[in-house]
């Protein structure tokens, strides 16, 4: 494999280290999605991790890194809304895969959240968001943390949404790294990598169902519409996992309780 990318020092005040990501990024234009994967094993080892929803083609992320780092740890997010057939096809990979699954849940029960704040699922844009925190952002942000994670392997594809469009292989965000591996993949890419390696897509995929989320927010598409039409999550398409906070944001979240 390639030489790791040299850290290089970083202005922050804590006196970290950082990557310097234009070079990292001019590094991996054309590169495979593998040897993306390998130069963030090589680059953080223990402390890298990925997430899956266990979702449409999930079982495509899943394949592919654990190839190449077959202890990563695996975080899947509980909010205790998923389909029983998203469970029961979380089962079904871990097996498969012999995944070092992490599952992570709110803090908050789905009954308690309903009685306190809520259908939040069912409201405004910012009420959305405050869901998308209360079940997503928060157990991942504790998942990073307990696992003392410096990097994070996602899906993430440019075509999925607006503000997919214009990621780059590897981002900071909120003080982790992002690595996106298959991120300039077509759908002809994906569907070409499920079939060659036999791969089965979540239950509810030949039901119509192309991005699978909560119960309560996901419905099916037809092929003339965009895949995460299904998904009600609010303008930006994004339960707020990915995208990056605002400091006021983040002090939000911190101040919540959550």
């Amino acid at each position: 494999m390639r030489e790791a990318l040299r850290l290089v020092p970083s202005p922050s005040p804590e006196g970290a280290t950082a990557l310097d990501l234009d070079a990292v990024n001019a590094r991996f234009e054309g590169a495979s999605a593998e040897d993306v994967i390998a130069w963030g094993l090589e680059t953080f080892g223990e402390s890298m991790i990925m997430s899956s929803s266990f979702g449409a083609e999930s079982a495509l992320m899943l394949h592919l890194v654990t190839r190449v780092a077959p202890r990563i740890p695996v975080v899947f997010l509980d909010t205790g809304y998923l389909f029983p057939e998203t469970y029961q096809f979380a089962e079904e990979l871990a097996q498969r895969f012999d995944l070092n699954l992490k599952v992570y849940s709110p803090k908050l029960t789905a009954a308690r959240m309903e009685a306190l704040h809520g259908r939040l699922w069912d409201g405004t844009e910012e009420e959305i968001a405050r869901y998308g925190r209360i079940t997503k952002v928060e157990p991942m942000d504790r998942a990073i943390s307990e696992l003392g994670a410096r990097a994070w392997v996602a899906g993430l594809r440019r075509s999925q949404t607006e503000f997919r469009s214009s990621l780059r292989h590897v981002e900071l965000q909120d003080g982790t790294y992002k690595i996106h591996p298959i991120l300039t993949w077509s759908r002809d890419d994906v569907k070409r990598y499920m079939v060659e390696h036999d791969l089965p897509y979540h239950p509810l995929f030949h039901y119509g169902y192309r991005s699978i989320g909560d119960v309560h927010s996901t419905s099916p598409t037809t092929l003339d519409q965009d895949e995460r039409d299904g998904r009600y999550l609010g303008s930006k398409k994004e339960c707020g996992i990915h995208l990056p906070r605002t400091p006021e944001a983040d002090a939000s979240l911190k101040s919540s309780g959550l």
